[in-house]
C-alpha cells in the first residue's frame, strides 16, 4: 500500500455520484476499490456530527475546495494569500506537512500554535473516543482526525473563509464531507496514487471531479488528453441549475451565454493563460518560482475572483464566459486588482520550487514526485541554478540529493534529471538521523534495510543513465555503524540518513549543520577524499527532490525555525 494510502486508510466516502457512470469498466474498478470506503460513509458523517453539531455549520466556512495531482497546494497558497491581502481572516488546510503537523492547519497564513492545536485536538479526540462504541469501536484515520480538527478550529476561530486542499482524489476524500463550497478548482492531473485512484488519467479525473457540487462554479486548467471529457461529463452528471441553488447569495453573474445553456449543467470553466491577464501593463510576478506555477496562479485568480463575487462585494472581476463546443465554458482574463497582484507576488509555499542560501551552499528544494512535476522541477533548477552560477566568484559544484517513496518510477525520474549535469548524485532514505526514531517513511511499512536497498537501486540506475561502470565491491561509507554499503566511485554515494548526506555534501560549508557535531557520523577517509571538488568549489548547488518527505527532513536542518 502506498504511503498516501496508509495516511487515508478507511477513507470514508460521501454520497454516490449522480447520474450514470461514464464508463462501465472505470466504474466497476472504482466500485471494487472503494467498496469498503463507501460502507463507512456513515462513520465519516457521524464523526463530523460528534465534533460539529450540524454538517450545515461547515457552510459557514465559505469554503474554496481544490483538488488535483500537482499544484493543488500551490494553488491554495496563492488563493489564500490573495484573499488575506483583501483583508479577510483565512483558514487553510493542506497536506502533507513537511516538518510539523501544525503546518497543515493555518490561520491568516501562519501554522496554528502548538497550544491551540493541543487544546482543540483533545476537544475533538475525547468526543470521538467517547462515541466510538456507537461506530463499532472504530476511530477515524490520522488524516480523518486532522480533517475534522481543521474544520473545528476554523469554526471556533471564526475565519471568514477556508481554503481546503483535498488529500487524495476527491470523490471519497475525507474533505468531501463539504456539501456547499463556494467554488471548486482542479489543478494539473497526472498519474499518481494508482493503487487508490486507478492507473489511467480518465480514472483519476473521475475521482478528482468528485468534488463538484450542484450549482457550484468549478474551474480547471488545461488538462492532459483524456481527462477533460471526463471532467465535462462529471460536471454534467452532478450539475443542476446554479442560479436556483445560489440565488440566496444574490450572485450577479456576468455571462455571455444564454440562461438555457447555463441550466444544462454545473458550470465548469477553463482558466486562461496567465499572460492573458493585464496588470497595469506589467507582467505578473509570482512568489513561487517555475513556469509550472503560472497555471496555478491563473486558477487561483479565478477562484479568488469568484469567491469575492459570491461574497457580494462590489467587483467587476467575475469573468465573462463563452461556450466551447457547447460544453466547456471558457473563462476570460481580466485586470487583477492591486491586492491580487501583491498576493501573487507575496505567496510562499515551502518545499515547492524553494531556494535557500546558506553561505556558500545554495539549496534548491522541490518535493516533486510525479513524472510531470520532476520534469518541471528539472527545468526550474536548470534555469535558476544558471542564474546563480553567473554570479559565482569561482567554480561551482552541483549535487543531487534524491529519494522516492511508494511505487513511483525512480528510473524515469532520474532520467529527466541527468541533463542537469550534477557533479555528484547522493541517495539516502527519508530517515532524519541514524539512531533515532525520526523516520519520515515510518508509515510505509518498510524496514531500514529495505529503504537502503531502494537507495542502492536508485544509485545503480543513475550510473546506468550516465553510462558508468557498476562493477564495485561493497564497503562501508560510515565506519563501524551500519550494514555494509557500497563505496561508490566517481560521482555517486549512498548515505544512511538525511543528516549524514547533508553533512558530507556541505563539508563544513553550512554552519547550521556543522554546529550539530554531536550527531556527526564517522565517515571513511576514502569517502571524505571524494569531497575534494566540493571543498575547492566557490559555490555548491544542491537540488533536493523526489519526495516531500525527503524535502521535509532536509528542512528540519536547513531551516531550524520550522521545527519550533
Amino acid at each position: 500500500m502506498s504511503p498516501a494510502a496508509k495516511d487515508h486508510e478507511r477513507l470514508p466516502g460521501t454520497s454516490r455520484p449522480h447520474g450514470e457512470p461514464i464508463k462501465a469498466a472505470v466504474t466497476s474498478e472504482i466500485t471494487h476499490s472503494y467498496s469498503n470506503y463507501r460502507l463507512q460513509s456513515y462513520l465519516n458523517y457521524t464523526c463530523v456530527l460528534v465534533c460539529i453539531s450540524k454538517v450545515d455549520e461547515l457552510d459557514r466556512l465559505n469554503i474554496i475546495h481544490v483538488t488535483g495531482t500537482k499544484g493543488k497546494g500551490s494553488t491554495c497558497a496563492f488563493t489564500e494569500q490573495i484573499l488575506r491581502n483583501c483583508g479577510f481572516r483565512t483558514g487553510f488546510f493542506s497536506s502533507p506537512h513537511l516538518v510539523q503537523v501544525t503546518e497543515r492547519i493555518r490561520i491568516n497564513g501562519q501554522p496554528i500554535g502548538k497550544e491551540l492545536f493541543t487544546k482543540y485536538f483533545w476537544q475533538i479526540y475525547r468526543r470521538l473516543d467517547e462515541t466510538k462504541d456507537a461506530n463499532g469501536g472504530t476511530m477515524p484515520t490520522y488524516f480523518g482526525i486532522l480533517t475534522i480538527l481543521a474544520f473545528h478550529i476554523f469554526l471556533q476561530e471564526k475565519v471568514d473563509l477556508a481554503v481546503i486542499e483535498v488529500g487524495i482524489g476527491g470523490a471519497y476524500d475525507n474533505t468531501n464531507i463539504i456539501r456547499r463550497p463556494w467554488v471548486c478548482g482542479i489543478s494539473f492531473l497526472d498519474i499518481d496514487h494508482t493503487d487508490i485512484l486507478g492507473d489511467t488519467i480518465e480514472k483519476i479525473a473521475w475521482h478528482k471531479a468528485g468534488i463538484f457540487k450542484p450549482g457550484v462554479p468549478a474551474f480547471t486548467i488545461r488538462q492532459p488528453e483524456g481527462a477533460m471529457p471526463v471532467l465535462e461529463q462529471r460536471a454534467k452528471e452532478i450539475g443542476v441549475s446554479p442560479l436556483s441553488v445560489r440565488s440566496h447569495r444574490k450572485v450577479k453573474l456576468q455571462l455571455s451565454i444564454t440562461l438555457s445553456n447555463l441550466l444544462l449543467q454545473c458550470p465548469l470553466w477553463m482558466c486562461p493563460q496567465l499572460e492573458d491577464y493585464q496588470a497595469e501593463c506589467k507582467p505578473l510576478h509570482l512568489g513561487l518560482a517555475g513556469q509550472h506555477q503560472r497555471s496555478n496562479a491563473s486558477l487561483a485568480l479565478q477562484l479568488s475572483h469568484t469567491w469575492l463575487q459570491m461574497r457580494g462585494l462590489p467587483d467587476n472581476s467575475l469573468p465573462y464566459i463563452t461556450v466551447n463546443n457547447g460544453r466547456m465554458l471558457q473563462a476570460t482574463a481580466f485586470t487583477p486588482s492591486p491586492m491580487m497582484v501583491k498576493g501573487l507576488a507575496d505567496t510562499e509555499w515551502p518545499g515547492r520550487s524553494q531556494t535557500l542560501k546558506r553561505g556558500a551552499v545554495t539549496y534548491f528544494l522541490d518535493g516533486a514526485h510525479t513524472l510531470h512535476s520532476i520534469q518541471a522541477c528539472a527545468q526550474w533548477f536548470r534555469e535558476t541554478a544558471a542564474e546563480h552560477e553567473r554570479n559565482a566568484s569561482g567554480p561551482v559544484a552541483r549535487v543531487l540529493l534524491f529519494n522516492v517513496t511508494g511505487e513511483r518510477d525512480a528510473a524515469a525520474f532520474l532520467k529527466l534529471l541527468v541533463p542537469c549535469h550534477f557533479d555528484f548524485a547522493v541517495f539516502c532514505p527519508c530517515i532524519a538521523e541514524v539512531g533515532t526514531s525520526n523516520i519520515q517513511e515510518k508509515k510505509f511499512d518498510m524496514s531500514v534495510e529495505e529503504m537502503l536497498s531502494r537507495c542502492l537501486d536508485n544509485e545503480r540506475i543513475w550510473r546506468l543513465h550516465n553510462h558508468q561502470d557498476d562493477n564495485r565491491d561493497n564497503l562501508l561509507l560510515i565506519e563501524d555503524s551500519l550494514p555494509r554499503l557500497p563505496e561508490n566511485r566517481g560521482d555517486t554515494l549512498v548515505f544512511p540518513c538525511i543528516f549524514s548526506a547533508l553533512q558530507w555534501i556541505t563539508h563544513g560549508r553550512n554552519s547550521v549543520l556543522s554546529d550539530q557535531a554531536k550527531t556527526t557520523l564517522p565517515v571513511k577517509p576514502s569517502v571524505t577524499a571524494k569531497a575534494a571538488s566540493l571543498r575547492e568549489a566557490s559555490d555548491i548547488q544542491v537540488l533536493i527532490t523526489g519526495s516531500l518527505y525527503l524535502v521535509g527532513g532536509a528542512l528540519k536542518y536547513l531551516d531550524p525555525a520550522s521545527s519550533k
